[in-house]
């Protein structure tokens, strides 16, 4: 008889949690909490978790994203908006950057880089931009890429809009996790947060149970907040440049910077260091904080004529190509 009351207080409490937990269910989706949605950004929709750099591309994704404008964007077998790569005599031109080298309203034929394919004849030119990337990250991905794509030249492009942000702290954006880089007591750079936590929105996208129940969304939420809050560094920006330009030079390729928009402070170290670099002020971009300010057609033009100046200044082409009729 006990056991026989037991089960049935056991059936009516599974009964009650149940339905309960149907109902905060129901409740959750109806609500439609912002911090719960899946995104609708190039990141959410054709990139994936990577624990050593928080996200990229996933290969051979092909995807239209929509922000100021609609675009189609494919990514090759390395993760990169570009066409597929191998390895050859012919050197290559790697530009490394963030959404404005990855082409975020941009069509690919209409980005700087494609514009320089049809100029720079000796060369490769492989755009290794990733949406969201900060200085840190790029260097990361300097090294992931440097044994597969051996560049003869690396054109780092820094977003004065928000690399500064990017490199200080640990989370960006739509809660995107990543690595950082802290200041050591002598002034060192210490890599820190790998492997990276799997971030909210790629969670929603890749496992199951967190794409199709709404409670173990929340609960997923709170354990990214408790487990791995938002941390700030003081800002590593000049030395990661100076790191990136040790590990290319220190390969035998030359490093060139290109500055989205002038940064005081950084271009006063690029003096100082003498690192050869341009700025593209000027450059024509689509209005709007909200969407990026990311480079119009006419504005990618006028970057690649710049890049093409920084490339003859620095030797790396004899002549300045005529731009094609």
């Amino acid at each position: 008889m006990k056991r026989q009351k037991l089960l049935q207080w056991l059936g009516a409490v599974a009964v009650v949690t149940i339905v309960t937990l149907a109902a905060l269910e129901v409740v959750l989706r109806v609500a439609d909490l912002r911090e719960l949605r899946e995104g609708v950004s190039e990141r959410s929709l054709s990139y994936q978790y990577d624990a050593e750099l928080g996200w990229r591309p996933i290969p051979g994704s092909t995807s239209s994203i929509t922000n100021a404008r609609t675009i189609r964007a494919h990514h090759n077998s390395l993760g990169l908006r570009d066409d597929e790569f191998t390895l050859d005599a012919k050197p290559t031109i790697m530009v490394l950057g963030d959404s404005f080298v990855w082409g975020l309203d941009a069509e690919a034929d209409e980005r700087f880089t494609e514009l320089l394919k049809l100029r720079v004849a000796g060369y490769k030119i492989l755009a290794a931009g990733v949406s969201g990337y900060g200085t840190d990250q790029e260097y990361l991905l300097l090294q992931k890429l440097w044994p597969t794509v051996k560049p003869a030249v690396v054109v780092l492009i820094f977003c004065a809009n928000n690399d500064r942000e990017d490199n200080s702290s640990n989370i960006r954006y739509e809660g995107y996790q990543k690595p950082y880089f802290a200041t050591a007591p002598d002034g060192s750079l210490v890599l820190q947060g790998q492997p990276v936590p799997k971030s909210r929105l790629q969670a929603i996208k890749e496992d199951w149970w967190v794409r199709h129940s709404w409670l173990v969304r929340l609960a997923n939420a709170v354990y990214l907040k408790l487990r791995h809050p938002k941390l700030q560094v003081p800002d590593p920006t000049e030395r990661l440049v100076d790191k990136m330009r040790e590990f290319v030079e220190g390969n035998g390729a030359k490093f060139l910077v290109g500055v989205q928009a002038t940064d005081a402070a950084l271009v006063a170290h690029l003096k100082a260091r003498q690192i050869p670099f341009v700025t593209f002020d000027g450059a024509q971009s689509y209005a709007g904080a909200a969407s990026g300010n990311h480079w119009t057609p006419q504005g990618h033009q006028l970057v690649a004529e710049r890049l093409l100046g920084l490339l003859l200044e620095n030797g790396v082409i004899a002549t300045r190509p005529r731009a094609p009729e």
